[in-house]
């Protein structure tokens, strides 16, 4: 069966399957769970093709989706996947520069957010007043 994943040597490939009105975003067979899931809470749906040898796990746009939320939903994936560390391939018949742009700076705005909350001084500490000794 195969992937194209697999064929290009990228952790996932965002496409268009020819013939039909999916996006799906193929991983490598034997990718870790951790790439499976992150696309799971992405908004991808996985499923699972059972062969005589392995199973291959696909994960697809939901179907529901008209083809603009599709493209939004794949192309919102993709700086949340990069910032992981993964190496991504979109084609660009799939590929929402307006959506991407978005998420990116979503994420920014969110880092940007964090690291503010970080660098702010903490409230003072009261202490409380220690017994005196008498001299």
């Amino acid at each position: 069966m195969g992937n194209r994943a697999d064929e290009y040597g990228t952790d996932v490939e965002i496409y268009r399957r020819a013939l039909t009105d999916t996006i799906h975003a193929d991983t490598p067979t034997g990718a870790p769970e951790a790439l499976l899931a992150l696309l799971d809470r992405l908004g991808f749906e996985r499923r699972e093709v059972r062969t005589a040898g392995p199973v291959y796990i696909l994960h697809e746009v939901p179907a529901h989706l008209d083809s603009a939320e599709q493209q939004r939903l794949a192309s919102r994936a993709i700086p949340t996947l990069l910032l992981a560390g993964y190496t991504v391939n979109c084609t660009p018949e799939v590929f929402d520069e307006a959506a991407y742009q978005q998420a990116v700076h979503e994420i920014r705005s969110s880092a940007s957010r964090q690291t503010r909350r970080a660098l702010q001084p903490a409230a003072p500490v009261r202490r409380h007043a220690s017994a005196r000794r008498a001299p």
